[in-house]
């Protein structure tokens, strides 16, 4: 498309102030990735307390189908839209596959087996994982202040959950490794996620997510029909919980904040997580917080703010390369 001087005019100061706005997306991006953080603290809890009735995959078929029928009916719904070409919603569903399906098959096994403890300080381990993978693509610079905020986040969550105990030995290796696996799927999701430059939005990238993962759990439920028992209602409860606000609200928030972070960055925020979550047990379920809890959720937090920190060497080429695109696409 050719544009007239006029054109390029506008386009030029509409340019001028790009210091400001990326500094507001930034701050928007990290404020959506905290807020998904946050939200998804609860799901460990909620999940824990479902699996005694719902097997792991059941609860996986019957939280994503449901997620995928509230997005549906928000992206058929507005005239806005902009829907992805098949060949885009292909990858989009690809990236559903790892980070639904995969990944949360693993989560809800993992915790199933594991303790509480065991799951915190493994999640925790996730930012360093991603790191470690975006190094071996090439895709991020070695930052010592970032990498030194990731080994404080760490270190804050082993003093939160250092006094945590109980379970049966095999299992919790077992659940441990579920846990591992779990996070070396989460950062491949990071990386493709990434790559999508269909332009579409937020909403219309989780729906195709959403529904993939849907699809993929349904699949691996049906190995499960001999557990099968109708929900309770406080249980049908928690799936439209964890569908509405883990599934939807909070994968939109992040899928949002991935627009203008890196990977690493943005995992590395969800070592919140663990802190909110222990606010969590300690509100719902009535357990005791001690002071090194305490003491270890604030170097939790010194550690994320940390890790926020980045050089503009140390920005991911696939992140100018999408907005490149979306902007060529555009014009």
């Amino acid at each position: 498309m050719l544009l007239c001087d006029g054109d390029l005019a506008e386009l030029t100061a509409a340019a001028r102030p790009a210091k400001p706005v990326r500094r507001r997306g930034r701050t928007l991006a990290v404020s959506s990735v905290l807020a998904a953080a946050l939200i998804w603290s609860t799901s460990f809890a909620v999940t824990k307390v479902a699996l005694a009735e719902i097997p792991p995959m059941t609860i996986g078929a019957i939280r994503f189908s449901l997620a995928a029928l509230i997005l549906a009916a928000v992206v058929h719904t507005r005239r806005d839209r902009r829907l992805p070409t098949v060949r885009q919603r292909l990858f989009i569903g690809l990236a559903g596959l790892l980070g639904i399906a995969a990944y949360f098959a693993v989560e809800n096994l993992g915790v199933d087996l594991a303790t509480a403890s065991d799951a915190t300080l493994i999640v925790a381990s996730y930012p360093i994982i991603t790191l470690a993978l975006e190094l071996v693509m090439r895709r991020a610079m070695l930052s010592v202040v970032r990498l030194a905020g990731m080994v404080i986040a760490i270190g804050g969550v082993w003093l939160v959950v250092r006094g945590g105990t109980g379970g049966d030995l095999a299992n919790r290796l077992w659940g441990d490794t579920l846990l591992i696996l779990g996070g070396l799927v989460w950062a491949g999701y990071n990386l493709v996620a990434q790559h999508d430059a269909s332009g579409a939005s937020p909403v219309v990238v989780t729906y195709y997510q959403t529904l993939a993962g849907a699809l993929a759990f349904i699949a691996m439920s049906l190995f499960e029909t001999d557990r099968w028992v109708w929900p309770s209602p406080a249980n049908l409860g928690r799936m439209l919980f964890l569908a509405g606000l883990c599934s939807v609200a909070a994968f939109l928030l992040y899928n949002h904040g991935l627009r203008g972070l890196s990977p690493s960055v943005a995992v590395n925020m969800l070592n919140i997580v663990p802190v909110a979550g222990l606010v969590w047990a300690a509100s719902l379920a009535g357990e005791a917080v001690g002071v090194q809890q305490i003491i270890g959720g604030a170097v939790v937090i010194v550690g994320v703010v940390s890790g926020l920190y980045q050089r503009k060497s140390d920005r991911p080429t696939a992140v100018s390369n999408a907005a490149r695109s979306n902007t060529e696409g555009n014009a």
